[in-house]
């Protein structure tokens, strides 16, 4: 399925190297301010550019296709697309048969019978993150709007920031540019930690049982391609402490650390959501790889050509916020 959440529903559409790709976004309420322009700088984060990111360019430009008149939301679905041009889809023409190892090609092969569109990863590509950064930003707006009776309108001040920790096992930033020329020279990849803070919510955010604050964040980043495991607040660290360790203790605030990190019974706690995202090496590389023949029935060496990210942890922080947005607009 590519719709997610109850309340805001967000659809995406398009594959990487198809004509356009996109999101529809139902139960924006009304009267959000929303133009092109701000959606420039969470884009801008996700752009590659950066040592260790891809050399494929896309003008990226957000064209708002509907739900949105003079300048705000009107109620109705907003549609935004963004149109591919810079596509290399002949570096794509193998993996039907040779699929690449730590790909989808395989299991959409099988799945949808080869009928599924290759090229770029089709529509389980990381291109597909664009128009959710774009959901993010209109979900962002939506946790900071004004609501309720003009004479006493009520808004929260929500802040949602995620930072790359490490690449590669590396904490210390001054590296990662010379460990990623490194590795980009041996052909290979890396992958990356990242941390995602959230202020501002309040007590008593989320439903118990399934619609825990933890299980609604956690859906969300696992769908963003390439999430190898998440953790909230001491996280695996938990396993090796004691209750006495674990536990937070509560003062007139609320609680006194965040060992939970910010949700206590699925509920948010009023401290900060922390929580910490695994990110996997890119799996497109240039070392040889061992993979099968589907067509000629053996085993052979793949090599992958095209233009791909030996590190796309660097790029994903700002994806890891929009989902985060997003959940938390469906919750609220």
């Amino acid at each position: 399925m590519n719709t997610f959440g109850q309340f805001f529903k967000l659809s995406i559409f398009g594959e990487s190297h198809g004509p356009a790709i996109g999101v529809v976004l139902d139960g924006v309420p009304e009267n959000i301010p929303l133009e092109e322009a701000d959606f420039e700088a969470d884009i801008a984060r996700r752009a590659p550019g950066a040592i260790g990111t891809t050399a494929r360019r896309e003008a990226d430009r957000p064209k708002i296709l509907s739900g949105v008149m003079d300048g705000y939301t009107t109620g109705a679905p907003v549609t935004i697309v963004f149109w591919n041009s810079n596509v290399q889809s002949q570096d794509y023409e193998q993996f039907a048969a040779v699929p690449r190892p730590g790909h989808a090609d395989f299991v959409a092969n099988i799945k949808y019978q080869f009928a599924n569109d290759p090229r770029g990863g089709g529509h389980f590509s990381g291109r597909l993150t664009l128009p959710i950064v774009a959901a993010g930003v209109v979900a962002k707006k939506m946790l900071n709007a004004e609501y309720g009776p003009e004479d006493k309108p009520e808004k929260l001040d929500v802040k949602i920031d995620a930072r790359l920790l490490e690449i590669g096992g590396e904490k210390d930033s001054s590296k990662w540019d010379d460990l990623l020329k490194a590795t980009a020279a041996e052909g290979d990849s890396l992958g990356g930690i990242i941390e995602c803070t959230v202020t501002g919510l309040g007590v008593g955010v989320g439903d118990p049982f399934w619609d825990s604050v933890e299980s609604c964040i956690s859906h969300a980043i696992f769908a963003i391609p390439g999430i190898r495991g998440i953790e909230f607040g001491d996280g695996f660290a938990a396993a090796h402490m004691k209750g006495s360790e674990h536990n937070d203790p509560f003062g007139p605030d609320g609680p006194e650390k965040n060992g939970a990190g910010g949700i206590n019974g699925g509920l948010t706690n009023g401290a900060p959501i922390v929580f910490r995202v695994a990110v996997k090496p890119t799996s497109s590389i240039f070392k040889p790889q061992k993979t099968w023949d589907f067509e000629n029935k053996k085993e052979t060496t793949l090599q992958i050509k095209g233009r791909h990210d030996v590190c796309f942890a660097r790029r994903t922080p700002v994806i890891v916020e929009a989902m985060t947005a997003i959940v938390l607009a469906d919750l609220l």
